[in-house]
């Protein structure tokens, strides 16, 4: 959970194949696209043609960090795979020049055409290339270093005397190498890449492998000479050039690993460099392939839009992703930074060495990566207790995914907006919820041996969905047993002797394609509904979907691996629905029974009839009967239950009441995050009264939690960001207690000018009870200002976004764009944490449209970064007039700015549930909060 965890409670409250090789003559020519000289283009498709493919790049980088641009020179050795006269490749925003055609009789010069809206390159040739002869194309090019975060960019910071320094660094994922050097920049055109950049004596350069040598060249600069990569794509390509200071370690297995951050900040790299190879050694162990460079640099850039990149030995981080200090940092931090680390490790492996083929299967990479960091850092870290927060990935999937825009995991994608918006809670967390389910299906040790096998089978090649469930399939009768790793042979030894524990199927009977194209080739997710009639249990399934349109829910059938347990044992029970419905029987009657234990599996469970009753009953008189993550996920489950119908509030308010015994990170944090937004929704609408009583019960509710909480940094991980959370919330819900302390220790340190050391824990709890007077605001400003400490920094900021004082909100934003004392990185961020500050969510909402243009230019449409603005924007309006003028807004855009992106029907559909909660919930929300009080005061009596 890194900060926007914190901020939770109190701010926001079918495989796809692809297209047939061929040549740019077989193409259709119904309306062909026009060059810009006029001419006929001869591709009208925006994948590139399978006639040629890459095999080498020799590229030569020249850029001028003064000037701001860079020109440089590559040279691509090609595969010719049927005879042809045209090259079609990817130049975006390229000035090219001297365009050359190496062939073994000779060289010459070829026509260059260029089509701006696929970003495309066409070179023709008066001669035929011929297959199977070696060729080379050569190609001069210029551009200004991009101001954007992607393709080859400038990036700038201060230091501590004032100085401006200038950095450029790449950022290629998703089709942005096409910005940088002409390319086949699509993921299944791997080839080696030879590096030289030329750079003044004050300057380093990395790239993905070693340096090889320096050479000096005209007008006093350098050359760096890399070694050639492996075999890789496009987007995994980088280079920096940056004065940049670096640490090093060697792992256990002969890796360099070096983490690069500017001069000022080099001492916060201490842990990322030792979790560096901690994770790199468990990986190299865990896959049982050994991670194939030399070295893995990790560097931390000034200026960055997403969290982090994995490109191939170079990884790149914010300066927050990366950067810690032991003093100053939170356990939040910590758990933070080893993640966004772990993921990109892991990336090495999934995604680099077996990519996926096309971006429609995007999550073989991203899924794969988000599950394995929680392994990974179990494994490594167990004192961070990461399990305590996967839930919540599946969660915030399920909130994506039960709308009626939302996507297979596998989906057709073609043009760059559309690949943009792959990189969603789909791709990443849902993909790591049915690994996870999958796992738990098949058990650790069988899904350990078949991702390996799938590694091993594919290494430095492109797969689809059925390559992996092959590779999961009949791991024990397969031809590559006898060369696998000891893991595997042992396992099916024993499988053979018998002596290996039976597991709840027969391997010859499992059909795990079968099973897992339902959960990767159909949107959404199932509802399974159970309703126990004494030992007989009735199961039935249906999609889970927040619309008011049941047609929508119709033809979804899923294979679920449900688990349960009942109040009779521990035991785990296993039982595969495949049918719309179906019955099983219990040994013996039973007071209760627990289906999706743990919520290993991706679905939501509904218990018909009475069937919530026992469940109530059990909470409130031995809540620890069931797990943490078994309470979290019934929370989650009947507050998602009331908002399509299937229970009514004051039950699921019922159920929430045992939360006042509650003390696991999980559960409070569930219980926070569906009641709060219910008094978010009323803070838009002009309903004081009955929005004071929710926010009342809630403080109500966890009074004794709160209560119980130090102002200090002692306890586990979980406890440490527990007690983040709830005074946090405690304070921005003036809780006397909790208001007195912090005003008290703000005034304290604001009097010390800020040396006085706060507990790291607390700090949150403080700033935003300080920030309430434009002085306390000021001061944090100006602390924001001097600090060099990464988290202190981001801590400060979102402090800042919860004041009261319109103006200053306004002055972020604006200040946030502008990129001069707050990174431009971090505006969505702001934008969004304002939006959830009731002083804010107008202005937020106000200046995403009046900036909307240098938005998507700055951040490019269908970005994580734009879509989570529109969507967390919007997500708590809850009234007709503000869809409306929503609808006003976005019908106003052009396909060119925005108006097909997937995110602003994912923004309308969220509004219109709200609405119909709203309508139906609102008077018994206040029933049953009058009864609540009611009760209170009896009992007071």
């Amino acid at each position: 959970m890194l900060a926007s965890l914190l901020l939770l409670v109190v701010l926001v409250g079918a495989s796809h194949s692809s297209p047939a090789a061929q040549t740019p003559d077989q193409r259709p020519t119904k309306d062909p696209p026009i060059a810009t000289n006029g001419k006929r283009f001869p591709w009208d498709s925006m994948r590139l043609p399978k006639t040629i493919t890459p095999v080498h790049y020799d590229l030569s980088i020249h850029p001028n960090l003064t000037s701001l641009d860079f020109t440089g020179v590559v040279s691509i050795e090609l595969d010719v795979h049927e005879d042809t006269s045209v090259v079609i490749l990817h130049a975006k925003q390229l000035q090219i020049s001297n365009v050359l055609l190496v062939t073994p009789e000779g060289t010459k010069p070829l026509q260059v055409l260029e089509y701006p809206p696929s970003h495309q390159l066409a070179l023709l040739s008066d001669s035929a290339l011929k297959k199977g002869v070696k060729y080379e194309v050569q190609l001069e090019f210029a551009a200004n270093l991009s101001e954007s975060f992607h393709g080859f960019y400038r990036s700038s910071y201060h230091t501590t005397s004032g100085e401006l320094r200038t950095v450029a660094s790449t950022q290629f994922e998703a089709t942005y190498a096409r910005g940088a050097f002409p390319c086949f920049d699509e993921p299944a055109f791997k080839a080696n890449y030879t590096l030289r950049i030329i750079r003044e004596p004050r300057h380093i350069t990395i790239s993905n492998m070693p340096k090889v040598k320096t050479v000096e060249v005209q007008g006093g600069l350098l050359e760096d000479h890399f070694d050639t990569t492996v075999k890789m794509s496009t987007y995994l390509v980088a280079y920096i050039v940056s004065d940049f200071l670096s640490v090093s370690k060697i792992t256990k297995h002969g890796v360099k690993i070096s983490v690069y951050a500017v001069p000022e900040k080099i001492e916060q790299t201490t842990f990322a460099l030792d979790a560096a190879v901690k994770l790199l050694d468990f990986y190299d162990d865990y896959f049982d392939i050994p991670y194939p460079l030399p070295k893995q640099d990790l560097a931390a850039i000034p200026d960055f839009q997403s969290g982090a990149m994995e490109n191939w030995g170079l990884t790149t981080y914010r300066e927050t992703a990366l950067l810690f200090d032991p003093q100053k940092s939170s356990a939040s931090d910590k758990l933070g930074i080893t993640k966004i680390i772990a993921h990109e490790l892991a990336h090495q492996w999934f995604g680099n060495l077996v990519t996926m083929e096309w971006w429609d299967d995007l999550w073989l990479n991203e899924g794969f990566a988000k599950f394995m960091e929680f392994i990974s850092v179990d494994a490594t870290y167990p004192e961070l207790q990461v399990d305590d927060v996967f839930l919540d990935k599946c969660f915030e999937a399920m909130e994506v995914d039960s709308l009626s825009s939302t996507h297979p995991i596998s989906t057709s994608v073609e043009n760059p907006a559309q690949i943009q918006e792959m990189f969603d809670d789909v791709s990443y967390d849902k993909g790591a919820c049915i690994l996870n389910m999958l796992r738990d299906y098949l058990s650790p040790t069988v899904f350990e041996i078949g991702i390996i096998r799938y590694l091993k089978r594919f290494s430095y090649q492109n797969t689809v969905n059925s390559n992996l469930w092959e590779s999961l399939t009949n791991i024990c009768t397969s031809d590559d047993l006898d060369e696998g790793q000891m893991k595997h042979r042992e396992f099916c030894s024993q499988r053979r002797s018998n002596s290996a524990a039976s597991k709840w199927f027969s391997e010859a009977e499992l059909d795990i394609k079968g099973i897992m194209d339902t959960w990767t080739l159909q949107e959404g997710f199932p509802l399974v509904t159970v309703e126990v009639r004494g030992r007989e249990v009735r199961l039935s399934q249906e999609r889970y979907l927040k619309t008011d349109d049941p047609s929508l829910t119709d033809g979804f059938l899923w294979q679920i691996p449900l688990t349960y347990r009942t109040s009779s044992s521990t035991t785990i029970h296993r039982f595969l629905l495949t049918a719309k419905s179906d019955v099983l029987y219990l040994p013996e009657e039973v007071e209760w029974v627990k289906f999706n234990v743990d919520m290993s599996g991706y679905y939501m469970v509904h218990y018909a009839g009475d069937g919530w009753s026992p469940i109530i009953k059990l909470l409130q008189h031995n809540h620890t009967a069931v797990s943490s993550n078994d309470r979290a996920s019934l929370i989650h489950n009947i507050f998602q239950l009331v908002s399509v119908g299937k229970v009514r509030l004051d039950t699921a308010l019922d159920l929430s009441l045992y939360l006042s015994k509650e003390t696991e990170i999980m559960a409070v944090t569930q219980g926070f995050g569906e009641l709060v937004p219910l008094y978010k929704l009323m803070e838009k609408r002009d309903m004081t009264v009955l929005e004071n009583q929710m926010k009342s019960f809630i403080v109500d509710l966890f009074r004794r939690l709160i209560d119980r909480q130090e102002w200090t940094d002692s306890g586990s991980v979980s406890e440490r960001m527990l007690r983040s959370y709830l005074l946090l919330f405690a304070c921005v819900r003036n809780y006397a207690p909790c208001l007195t302390k912090a005003t008290q220790l703000f005034q304290q340190w604001k009097d010390s000018d800020g040396e006085m050391s706060l507990p790291v824990d607390v700090s949150m709890a403080v700033f935003v009870i300080g920030v309430r007077t434009p002085e306390g605001w000021d001061f944090l400003l100006e602390k924001y200002r001097q600090s060099l400490q990464m988290s202190v920094k981001s801590r400060f900021k979102w402090a800042m976004t919860v004041t009261p004082l319109k103006d200053k909100l306004k002055w972020m934003m604006e200040e946030s764009l502008r990129g001069e004392v707050m990174k431009t990185q971090d505006l969505p961020g702001v934008v969004i944490s304002i939006s959830k500050n009731p002083h804010g969510y107008k202005l937020a909402w106000d200046f995403l449209q009046a900036n909307w243009e240098k938005l998507i230019e700055k951040f490019e449409l269908g970005s994580t970064s734009v879509s989570r603005m529109v969507t967390d924007v919007t997500n708590q309006y809850s009234t007709r007039e503000m869809l409306d003028e929503m609808r006003g807004f976005f019908n106003s855009l052009t396909e060119e700015t925005g108006s097909e992106m997937r995110c602003i029907q994912q923004a309308y559909q969220t509004v219109e549930d709200n609405i119909r909660w709203m309508d139906t919930n609102l008077p018994l929300l206040k029933a049953w909060l009058d009864k609540q009080h009611h009760r209170a005061t009896h009992e007071e009596f």
